[in-house]
């Protein structure tokens, strides 16, 4: 291992409360929303892979509309969910995907309730959703914590090109170690909230190109901005 990147890394991983408390002061304390359904999370994750987050909502709600009970999705021709989703891109790969997975907790459950990973062992309740067909890391962390209240910490494009530019993670990273190494270093009761607020950043101001360093309230603790200088 690089010794020089490593050190970098340590200082950047103490920096990480003034991060927070900065992200904080500029775009709240967002709330966890109560009460939502651990299948329509992990499904509409599945919608939101290479895709925008408007074309995928707009796709679960044309399939929630379509089918407002899984078990007809379940039945259906995979050719009805792909007219369903077909705003959200990929919808052929997709509908295969969400059938397949409809079909494959109905077996294994037998039934298409997934209240059970609230409240079953963490690790249990990942590698269950781990083990299917295209539900990767940030598509398990999502379903965990959105849908269970679980300590577990998503990460997606955004916070993965945040985290790199911070120097929180080495610039090659697999999923799996940014999904460990950035759950290591949060607090958990902040996931939730450093999730939603890095996402913000990195839509609004911390772009993949032409980035608005200037006026990002990380800009102290930015290891890309300072290289650039």
């Amino acid at each position: 291992m690089n010794h020089e990147a490593s050190n970098d890394r340590v200082l950047a991983r103490e920096s990480l409360p003034y991060i927070i408390q900065n992200l904080r002061a500029v775009y709240g304390v967002p709330k966890l929303e109560r009460g939502l359904d651990p299948l329509d999370v992990l499904i509409e994750t599945i919608l939101s892979q290479s895709t925008t987050n408007a074309n995928s909502k707009r796709a679960f709600d044309s399939l929630k509309r379509r089918f407002p009970a899984w078990e007809s999705a379940r039945r259906a021709r995979v050719t009805s969910i792909e007219a369903a989703i077909k705003s959200g891109g990929l919808a052929k790969q997709k509908s295969v995907r969400i059938r397949q997975l409809l079909n494959e907790i109905h077996k294994r459950r037998g039934s298409l309730d997934l209240a059970f990973l609230k409240t079953a062992p963490l690790e249990e309740a990942r590698g269950f959703l781990a083990s299917f067909k295209g539900v990767g890391p940030k598509t398990v962390a999502c379903t965990l914590l959105f849908a269970c209240n679980r300590p577990v910490f998503p990460i997606d494009t955004h916070i993965f090109r945040i985290a790199r530019r911070l120097g929180l993670i080495p610039d090659k990273c697999s999923d799996e170690e940014a999904h460990r190494l950035m759950g290591e270093m949060i607090p958990k009761k902040r996931y939730y909230e450093v999730h939603i607020n890095l996402i913000r950043l990195g839509r609004q101001i911390c772009r993949p190109r032409g980035p608005l360093c200037e006026q990002c309230c990380l800009v102290d603790y930015c290891e890309y901005y300072t290289a650039q200088c």
